[in-house]
């Protein structure tokens, strides 16, 4: 198979896993007989830097144009400190969605035995985990109308964010959400605020009319904190979640973390156009540089972009070399076991999962 991949390595570590991420994808299509290109564009605080536009427009053509993206990260603390910005990084993450119509985050939250003991939960209760969220992912406050900062007419300082969602917009997210519910344990949560929020009330309504056609999927409602609350008390309940853009971002993030490393999952955001493959972290500017940024969530998100293509066994590849260094002691600081002599930076764990590829 042929591939153009557009690369966005954007801010922070990004590069350095980028780096890995790319040669893993090489590895794999050299190993397997693939032609895949690559092509890279600015994007994020590098690209407000260089240009003035965190997503600028030879950048979207780049990724229209290519079959996949690979994206790693953005952001910058000079922007971050600094409330009365004009530009951010963030904005060209969420300029990307939107112009590729990438309405669905597909974000895997899957524990590893051998790192069980870097969650901050029990043993018996994380052990085991293993669920998706879908996250709808270009609705909501982050899309809707807004205001920023402004003194009112009553000298009281105000802002606002709109929580706005149409019908289209959520039975599209529920009914990925059914499809990959069907692939897997066939048990769907929607997770709303359904008690507060009238847009959650829609999210509700719309579901409950849909589930009747998926009777062969248990489908359960619950709302937001109750879901954050869930999720580290039994994280092993669920088998996919959806729910709306806010909630999904914040509960992706606890998902993460009861894993063990926010540096081992992936996601991928599919919608009408070029699919992006990124891991869920950010850019954490703190560690550029060093070589202790972990790459595996990058390189995992390789293997969704392969198995995205239905290249099921490069994708198995990736993983299997990514358990192995992870069994064999090849990891970052962050993951690293007190006992092992040996240090291994971004580099060496890539070089480490290259070499594995090769020799399988």
């Amino acid at each position: 198979m042929k591939l153009k991949i557009a690369v966005l390595a954007g801010d922070g570590i990004g590069p350095e896993i980028m780096e890995q991420g790319v040669a893993v994808c090489s590895a794999i299509a050299e190993k397997f007989g693939h032609e895949v290109s690559y092509k890279e564009a600015l994007c994020g605080a590098h690209a407000i830097d260089e240009v003035g536009d965190p997503f600028p427009e030879e950048t979207f053509q780049i990724c229209e144009q290519a079959d996949a993206v690979l994206f790693a990260s953005v952001g910058d603390p000079k922007f971050d400190n600094n409330p009365s910005a004009k530009v951010r990084p963030e904005q060209g993450l969420l300029a990307m969605r939107k112009k590729l119509g990438l309405y669905a985050n597909i974000r895997p939250v899957e524990t590893f035995d051998c790192l069980i003991h870097k969650s901050p939960l029990k043993d018996e209760i994380v052990r085991g985990a293993d669920f998706i969220c879908i996250r709808e992912l270009t609705g909501g406050m982050y899309f809707g109308k807004k205001m920023e900062p402004t003194v009112n007419a009553d000298g009281i300082e105000e802002a606002l964010d709109t929580n706005y969602y149409t019908r289209p917009e959520v039975e599209r997210i529920l009914r990925v959400g059914y499809q990959y519910a069907r692939a897997r344990r066939r048990h769907l949560t929607v997770i709303d605020k359904a008690n507060v929020l009238a847009s959650s009330r829609l999210w509700r309504k719309v579901a409950q009319e849909i589930e009747k056609e998926y009777p062969d999927v248990t489908t359960d409602y619950m709302y937001v904190d109750n879901a954050a609350m869930r999720m580290i008390q039994d994280p092993k309940f669920f088998d996919v979640m959806v729910t709306e853009n806010t909630f999904g971002d914040i509960l992706t993030d606890e998902g993460s973390v009861i894993t063990g490393s926010m540096g081992l999952l992936p996601s991928a955001s599919t919608g009408s156009s070029t699919p992006v493959f990124e891991p869920i972290h950010g850019s954490w500017p703190q560690g550029r540089g060093l070589n202790i940024a972990n790459p595996l969530a990058q390189i995992l998100s390789v293997a969704m972009l392969y198995e995205y293509f239905d290249l099921n066994k490069e994708g198995a590849l990736i993983r299997e070399a990514v358990n192995a260094s992870l069994d064999a002691n090849v990891r970052t600081p962050e993951i690293q076991t007190e006992s092992c002599p040996e240090k291994y930076g971004t580099k060496e764990v890539g070089a480490w999962i290259v070499d594995y590829i090769r020799k399988a």
